[in-house]
């Protein structure tokens, strides 16, 4: 379909959707979320995607919500915006491939949720990470709660209740990114991790995607369980009995559903 802030195109096994807005600074207005969870289920639904990367035209990653639709709404508008919101961050923890933010530029408020709820992310060196609601008399809440869970309490609340910057060394210090580049060097880096990625079975992937986030807010007991039963349930998949005996085999492995084979592994068990 159209998108009139995005782009979205799908090469090398992956989908690659590009935030459009640059003179808003890609600011999260109602539309373009609008478009970016369509597109997210659009490419969550392709078979043929292994990976879908997120970035962004310009030299903002994303200044987070548009303030001009922050202002003046009654609560049933706020409401029906966050729902929105949060309706996108759920597609992407959702969808079975790894969502990949390829962030370069400045990426505050709910621009660094977005980051924080794709499952990996690499930075360009210049790239800035800020939750600076607090400098507004507002309460940066709804990134509090992806950017807690990867960045620890201490250094969530310091970004919190201080509302000021960190720079992209801190943030991958802090795991708010995987990696960070020169920004020239930033495609590049990403598709080189989109290869590695899109080597893998996408059935292995996906269930172990699902599986990561299943067992999170589980104690230990019963993550263990839930491990070891789906671990079990994936032996049983074609993909896990090719892999299994490809590596007995020192071949490459043939996967399912036209997934590009991987090199042979090492001599090494999972």
């Amino acid at each position: 379909m159209p998108y009139q802030h995005l782009a979205v195109a799908r090469e090398r096994r992956a989908g690659w959707i590009t935030l459009q807005r640059p003179r808003r600074r890609n600011a999260l207005g109602v539309d373009l979320l609008r478009e970016l969870l369509d597109a997210v289920r659009d490419l969550a639904a392709d078979e043929d995607v292994r990976v879908v990367v997120l970035g962004a035209a310009g030299p903002v990653f994303s200044a987070g919500h548009d303030l001009h639709e922050l202002h003046g709404r009654d609560r049933a508008g706020y409401d029906r915006l966050f729902d929105l919101a949060t309706e996108l961050l759920r597609a992407i923890r959702e969808a079975p491939q790894p969502v990949v933010a390829a962030v370069r530029g400045l990426a505050t408020a709910g621009g660094c949720q977005l980051v924080a709820c794709c499952d990996l992310a690499v930075a360009g060196e210049g790239a800035r990470f800020a939750l600076p609601g607090v400098k507004l008399g507002l309460l940066t809440a709804t990134p509090m709660v992806p950017i807690s869970r990867v960045v620890g309490r201490r250094r969530a609340l310091e970004l919190l209740l201080t509302g000021d910057p960190i720079d992209a060394r801190t943030a991958e210090a802090w795991g708010l990114v995987n990696r960070v580049v020169p920004d020239g060097e930033l495609d590049g880096a990403v598709a080189e991790l989109v290869g590695r990625l899109a080597a893998n079975s996408r059935d292995a992937v996906a269930s172990g995607k699902r599986l990561f986030y299943a067992q999170l807010d589980l104690d230990e007991a019963r993550a263990y369980e839930h491990a070891r039963a789906a671990m079990t349930l994936d032996l049983l998949t074609g993909d896990a009995q090719e892999g299994i005996a490809a590596f007995l085999e020192k071949r490459p492995p043939a996967w399912s559903a036209g997934a590009p084979a991987a090199p042979a592994p090492e001599e090494a068990t999972p």
